[in-house]
């Protein structure tokens, strides 16, 4: 998707951090936006700082729930007719760890982390195929989708971003015989108030958080880099270098795990080659400006 001025954006988390550093751009580049955030007070700064704007709704609500992600639907398509790009952005930390017994706190993970982007996809791509204008969509993962968090109490989040990163793939090749982008997005160390949220109501550690977070990239680079990615129809929107040999050294190990030698039946192996030829097939399919 190559033109942004009118057309509709839904971006959730979108009263901070990245959410919100999309919410800026998109405005920028003309487009009408519905900023999504299940945070009150960073709601009320937002609408504060951008009173009286036509092209811009702050709407309340909790993406793990289903009920209020149709409700955002619905109210966007009543104010601006339309949604051509949803960034599913929102998401949190905590969620303890794989060998943590407690449940509870892993399944609220789950279900902003990764059930907040399904319940926008499953609600709003539907709406955006309607209208058969074209769109996309972005996913936002983490570079922990991709490489591993050896700290403690990230096994929910690591889960959940992997989780992410997977089901984009697959929604990627499900809209592109559609003409509909789709790319995942998946930042590193960003100056986001999620490490902060973490330790709300302890002074020490949210000063700590904030000396820990001042070397992180700005989320208006990020926002630039998503941006460049819709335009470009990006598969994935990497936007931090110092993991790059990281990931060159995992696709080795990778590489290194399969079997020396093997005998592949006929049979099996055209198969698989069936299946590239389809993803090929599909990643050549344009989408539409």
């Amino acid at each position: 998707m190559k033109h942004f001025n009118g057309r509709v954006a839904v971006v959730t988390g979108g009263a901070s951090g990245i959410g919100y550093a999309l919410v800026v751009k998109f405005l920028q580049l003309g487009m009408k936006v519905v900023a999504v955030d299940f945070n009150r007070e960073y709601i009320a700064e937002k609408e504060a700082a951008h009173s009286g704007r036509a092209d811009l709704k702050f709407l309340e609500a909790d993406v793990g729930e289903r009920e209020q992600v149709r409700r955002v639907a619905e109210e966007t398509i009543g104010r601006f007719g339309k949604i051509h790009v949803l960034c599913n952005n929102a998401g949190g930390g905590g969620g303890g760890d794989t060998i943590d017994p407690d449940f509870d706190a892993w399944d609220k993970a789950m279900r902003v982390n990764f059930g907040g982007v399904v319940n926008g996809v499953k609600i709003i791509a539907p709406l955006i195929l309607k209208h058969a204008e074209g769109g996309h969509i972005v996913n936002t993962s983490s570079m922990a989708g991709i490489v591993s968090q050896p700290l403690a109490g990230l096994g929910a989040y690591q889960t959940a971003k992997f989780a992410v990163r997977g089901f984009t793939d697959s929604l990627r090749n499900s809209l592109a015989p559609f003409g509909v982008g789709v790319s995942c997005l998946c930042p590193g160390g960003t100056k986001t108030r999620i490490v902060e949220a973490s330790v709300r109501g302890d002074e020490a550690r949210v000063a700590a958080a904030r000396q820990l977070t001042a070397s992180w990239l700005d989320p208006a680079e990020v926002a630039d880099a998503v941006v460049e990615g819709i335009v470009s129809n990006a598969p994935y929107i990497l936007t931090h270098i110092e993991f790059r040999e990281e990931v060159r050294e995992l696709g080795e190990r990778l590489d290194a795990a399969f079997p020396k030698h093997q005998n592949v039946p006929p049979e099996r192996a055209a198969f698989e080659a069936e299946r590239r030829a389809t993803l090929e097939r599909l990643r050549q399919m344009p989408v539409k400006d």
